[in-house]
């Protein structure tokens, strides 16, 4: 028989997959100004592009809380994947802006349970006590995928076209589903855990919600995204329009930000492990609210200060995730963790939508062609993150973890 691969091995494909899958659902955003100018539409608009892919991905997670659970980890992975990949593909071939967030939606109908899934696995495989580190290297991924994929992306449409990023993205995504198909072992124990009689989607959801726990880990990630996306979505156009900065230097800033990282996103999972969720997580969220408000509130500036506030926002935005997303993936026991991952990512999904359609509302292109009212994205984003504070304060590790 094959040799079992390492859980070291199944979380660095998985890390390399969530590369993909996160520079497919943020490429949108750093070529905002592009889309803007190829299909004539508005800042409105603009924002639906972006919402189009995180509502539908919050309905297909959804549908997710009642499957996830019953298959094996394996084979759920392949259909989502694949669904992705095809999708970000078919994205390329769009020539208008309906069929392209038409095909948005459809690729977000399938990359959305994808990270629902990821942390599913790494849950299954890493105990509370060394997830923290575990979660490092996912968030790292994350950052991998700013620092190498997105500017890459960037600097493939500017010399060539917006389409090129997402033909290569569809490619790479196949060739990953490949190596997980040949690899990959089923992981089908937490299916041995499930209760012989099946339940419905009200049940599962009526005992999510009946339990306070899973109601504090859930309402944690779902606001925790919001503070996190408020500004995101408007940080490229705004450098653009506003400070003045070309398509290829707003690529130097997802460089250097994401490069930055990818050092400390682990460094800052192994001190979750060390020092504690909270100690950590309150520690980085507050400096993050630095680099919130001076990027809201930039005017024309060197390029060298506008990359370091982006890289510093980055480290810290990014840093806060890992902290509370430990204490969060350990809400739900084994035999549930599926759905309640699956409920998690469709509000965090419907959050990045939420986020996107409210700082559409806020800001505005003046006559100048600048966008004014950017600074109200950063209060509100900071509004949310201490909110999440309290929330998080609340939640307990559960049996199994």
């Amino acid at each position: 028989m094959p040799k079992e691969p390492s859980r070291k091995y199944i979380l660095y494909i998985l890390a390399v997959m969530n590369f993909t899958h996160i520079i497919d659902s943020m490429l949108i955003m750093p070529l905002g100004d592009t889309f803007i100018s190829e299909f004539g539409i508005s800042a409105s608009q603009y924002s639906w592009l972006v919402s189009a892919y995180a509502l539908a991905a919050s309905i297909s997670c959804i549908l997710g809380i009642v499957f996830l659970d019953r298959l094996p980890r394996k084979n759920a992975l392949l259909f989502l994947y694949g669904g992705f990949a095809i999708g970000t593909y078919l994205c390329s071939l769009c020539t208008t802006y309906e069929t392209l967030i038409t095909l948005r939606a459809a690729t977000g109908f399938f990359g959305g349970m994808i990270g629902a899934l990821v942390l599913s696995i790494i849950s299954d495989l890493f105990p509370f006590k060394e997830r923290g580190a575990a979660m490092g290297v996912l968030f790292a991924s994350f950052s991998a995928a700013s620092a190498l994929g997105v500017p890459f992306g960037i600097y493939l449409a500017a010399k060539g076209s917006w389409q090129i990023p997402f033909m290569v993205l569809g490619l790479l995504g196949v060739v990953m589903a490949a190596i997980i198909f040949f690899t990959f072992p089923a992981m089908n124990d937490h299916i041995k855990l499930q209760p012989k009689k099946r339940k419905s989607l009200l049940q599962i959801l009526g005992n999510v919600l009946g339990d306070k726990n899973q109601v504090y880990a859930l309402t944690a990630g779902f606001v925790l995204i919001m503070g996190h996306f408020m500004i995101i979505p408007f940080i490229s156009p705004f450098m653009i329009k506003n400070i003045g900065l070309t398509q290829i230097e707003v690529a130097y800033q997802f460089f250097a930000g994401g490069i930055a990282t990818s050092i400390t996103s682990p460094i800052i999972g192994k001190m979750t492990d060390k020092y504690g969720v909270m100690k950590v997580f309150i520690t980085v969220m507050v400096i993050s609210w630095i680099p919130t408000i001076l990027i809201t509130h930039l005017t024309t500036v060197p390029l060298s200060i506008a990359v370091s506030l982006v890289a510093f926002f980055f480290i810290f935005g990014s840093g806060r995730m890992i902290s509370p997303n430990t204490i969060i993936t350990a809400a739900a026991s084994t035999e549930t963790r599926g759905s309640f991952m699956s409920l998690k990512s469709a509000l965090q999904q419907l959050a990045i939508a939420a986020t996107a359609f409210i700082s559409g509302t806020i800001v505005t292109v003046g006559t100048d062609g600048k966008y004014h009212n950017y600074n109200y994205t950063g209060y509100i984003a900071i509004f949310f993150c201490i909110i999440t504070i309290y929330l998080v304060s609340k939640i307990r590790v559960a049996k199994g973890n």
